[in-house]
């Protein structure tokens, strides 16, 4: 067994900016075979580093289906789903959030991860190997004062990722989360300028993560080595994290 990720063959959700995309290029740097799934895929469907991408709604059930029927078609397997996509929302107090924004975060952030990675458990549970690893955030630990749904969906899905992983044991087959301080990706353009202050002022690095921290942690964590780790978060706050 090897770090690297030589041969193993991954979905990454969000595939089409941000960390998504900065898992897929690292993925495929470690020898990983990779098909992206985005609402957009002008930026990877001709990218190298993605053997495979598929236009995939995550909250939509039936997308959801076609996509992951798509990807093991292509290539002939999966040994693991990274779910990176994710929104924001407003940031702005919670008595001005409208219950649209509300249910629009909940409906990618938690209920997307869900239906993403239900989709690929038959297969990973017929060969008794698999990685899961979920973006999280944060916030899920913390709370997200002015962007409360996000932090309500984070939470979600680390609760999800916790019951889940116990509940695929025993076998080869672990579920983590990656729980990072904001990072800079341009998900930034929909914050205001006081929260970006606010969120920065919490790290004490004094600087955001980048997505390349990100796509690192997520690569040892989906690799044969981390073996005996699941239902946990992995952190990456610049020493934010205090549990």
């Amino acid at each position: 067994m090897s770090f690297d990720l030589e041969g193993q063959r991954f979905v990454i959700t969000g595939a089409g900016r941000g960390i998504g995309k900065a898992i897929g290029k690292r993925f495929t740097e470690l020898g990983a075979r990779v098909s992206g799934w985005d609402l957009n895929l002008v930026d990877i469907a001709s990218d190298p580093d993605f053997e495979h991408s598929v236009r995939v709604d995550v909250t939509d059930e039936a997308s959801v289906a076609k996509g992951i029927e798509a990807s093991l078609g292509a290539l002939g397997g999966l040994e693991g789903l990274i779910a990176s996509a994710g929104i924001n929302g407003p940031t702005k107090p919670t008595w001005e959030y409208s219950l649209s924004d509300w249910q629009q975060v909940l409906d990618v952030d938690l209920t997307g991860v869900f239906l993403s990675v239900r989709s690929v458990l038959p297969h990973l549970r017929s060969t008794g190997y698999g990685r899961v690893v979920i973006i999280a955030s944060v916030a899920a630990k913390d709370g997200n004062p002015g962007a409360v749904a996000y932090g309500a969906a984070k939470a979600g899905v680390v609760g999800f990722a916790k019951g889940l992983a116990r509940e695929l044991q025993p076998s080869q087959i672990t579920v983590n989360c990656i729980t990072p301080a904001i990072t800079e990706t341009d998900l930034l353009n929909g914050m205001s300028e006081d929260y970006i202050k606010e969120k920065k002022a919490l790290i004490p690095m004094g600087r955001f993560c980048s997505v390349q921290e990100i796509a690192d942690m997520t690569a040892w964590v989906a690799s044969p080595r981390c073996s005996f780790t699941t239902g946990q978060l992995f952190d990456v706050t610049g020493g934010r994290a205090k549990h």
